[in-house]
C-alpha cells in the first residue's frame, strides 16, 4: 500500500517549510539566497507526494513520483551541503550570498537598496543548536528523506 510512504513525505515537507518560515515570520531569522534554494525541493517532493497520494494513481506512478522524491531530496542535501561549506568558510559561496548581486541601475534602485534592510549573507549564521546551523540539519533531514523516499519507493515498486 503506497499510500503511507507518500503521506509520510509529504508530512515531512509540510514540517520542514512550516519550521523554516516560523523560525523566518516567528523568530525574525532572515534567510539567505541559499536558505531559499533549500526550501524548493521540500515544495516540489511535497507536491510529488501530494500527487502520489490522489486514489487513481497507477502503482507505476506512484513509484516514479517516490523515486523524484527521492532525487529532490538527495539534490537538497547538495544544496545544504554547500550551504554548511559556506557557513564553515571553506569555500566561497554565490555572489548573492554577500549581497553582491543587487546593484543599482539608477537613483530610485539605490534609494529603495538603501531604506530596506542588507541582504542576509550565506556565510553567517544566524541560528545554531549543539554547534550545528540549521543547513547542517538540513543536510541530515534531506538525506534520511531521500534514502526513506528511495525505500519507499522500492517497497511499493515489490508490492506489485
Amino acid at each position: 500500500m503506497p499510500r503511507p510512504y507518500s503521506l509520510l513525505i509529504l508530512l515531512a515537507c509540510v514540517g520542514a517549510l512550516g519550521a523554516a518560515l516560523t523560525a523566518q515570520f516567528g523568530f525574525g531569522l532572515r534567510p539567505c539566497v541559499l536558505c531559499i534554494y533549500q526550501r524548493i525541493p521540500y515544495l516540489v517532493a511535497g507536491l510529488l507526494a501530494g500527487a502520489a497520494l490522489l486514489p487513481a494513481m497507477p502503482r507505476r506512478s506512484v513509484v516514479l513520483l517516490l523515486g523524484l522524491c527521492a532525487v529532490a531530496f538527495a539534490v537538497n542535501t547538495g544544496i545544504a551541503a554547500f550551504h554548511v561549506g559556506v557557513e564553515q568558510h571553506w569555500w566561497a559561496g554565490l555572489n548573492a550570498c554577500t549581497g553582491g548581486a543587487a546593484q543599482a541601475q539608477n537613483i530610485q534602485d539605490l534609494q529603495a537598496m538603501l531604506a530596506g534592510p542588507p541582504p542576509a549573507r550565506c556565510d553567517q549564521i544566524p541560528w545554531e543548536m549543539f554547534g550545528i546551523s540549521m543547513a547542517g540539519y538540513n543536510v541530515f533531514a534531506s538525506l534520511v528523506l531521500a534514502c526513506f523516499a528511495g525505500w519507499s519507493a522500492r517497497c511499493v515498486k515489490e508490492q506489485a
